[in-house]
């Protein structure tokens, strides 16, 4: 049987958090791991502990994530990252989550992409920064010529900023503010989320 070209393998599946890379040129271009699809109702979630993807819960409103969505690995929300955000008291500790728009509707979670950063939303949730790197699928047919958030069809970032906005409504919860951010930011809060995580876990860390 021929060997593959690339024998570089991992005997085990890598802890998706920090055993994965940040993507090939972060932070124009990174990976992002996908933890929910643009049809599902119910949020999942990375268990930091084992890296297995669990339930956080249904949600409560009828509104559909507008894009796929997950995190960058090696990435952490702390100090530097919550730095940038002048109304947050920190980072919400969690890895830098991510946005990934697609022409073609990709229904599968627990995949890893290669997404080119376009801009941001900046979110402040109980104080802390929860920032939503939004990115375009690399090489996507639609979307290949966008560069900047502000080239997106307006209702599309009003479906991000909305669905963000409102998706961890409560009873007796408190609103969150959702702001969106250009290109030139995004890349600022991923570098900061990268150190972040370097600081917390060691540069390199596996």
């Amino acid at each position: 049987m021929p060997m593959a070209d690339d024998k570089r393998f991992s005997q085990f599946r890598p802890h998706p958090w920090h055993g994965l890379d940040p993507g090939p040129n972060p932070p124009q271009l990174v990976h992002g791991y996908i933890e929910i699809t643009a049809f599902d109702v119910v949020k999942y979630e990375i268990d930091k502990h084992s890296g297995v993807l669990r339930i956080d819960r249904p949600q409560r409103t009828s509104a559909l994530p507008p894009s796929l969505y997950g995190f960058v690995p090696r990435t952490l929300c702390g100090d530097r990252t919550g730095a940038l955000t002048a109304a947050a008291n920190g980072g919400d500790g969690d890895p830098l989550d991510l946005c990934v728009l697609s022409e073609r509707p990709i229904t599968a979670r627990e995949i890893l992409v290669r997404a080119r950063v376009i801009g941001g939303l900046t979110m402040v949730d109980g104080g802390e920064a929860d920032d939503k790197i939004v990115a375009v699928l690399d090489g996507d047919a639609m979307f290949a010529r966008i560069d900047e958030l502000q080239e997106l069809p307006s209702v599309v970032v009003e479906r991000l900023r909305h669905y963000f906005a409102t998706y961890k409504l409560e009873p007796g919860a408190m609103p969150v503010t959702v702001t969106p951010y250009e290109r030139a930011h995004a890349h600022r809060v991923i570098e900061a989320a990268r150190a972040d995580y370097d600081a917390a876990f060691g540069a390199g860390a596996s």
